[in-house]
């Protein structure tokens, strides 16, 4: 459930940022009525940031699955096995 709040709120930082960091959860400030600004904390932004870029490396990889763009897993990993000398160890 999406956390609103309207702008005149924001006279309450405190309260505001406390609401950010126990929910983890973007909140929306409305301007007369309309949407207008979205704040959160820090660590759900990075976790937003992150989660996004892997949603984009997923569908990289689906589309050159589906072109028929693809490498040997085993093989790869022998390659970097040889090319960093690890021996298991």
């Amino acid at each position: 459930m999406p956390f609103i709040r309207p702008i005149k709120e924001l006279r309450n930082t405190s309260e505001i940022s406390d609401l950010c960091h126990q929910t983890k959860e973007p909140v929306f400030i409305t301007k007369n009525g309309r949407e207008d600004m979205v704040i959160m904390s820090n660590e759900t932004y990075e976790r937003s940031i992150v989660s996004t870029e892997v949603m984009i490396k997923l569908l990289i990889a689906q589309q050159q699955l589906a072109d028929g763009i693809h490498v040997d897993c085993l093989a790869t990993l022998q390659k970097f096995r040889e090319r960093y000398r690890y021996n298991g160890k």
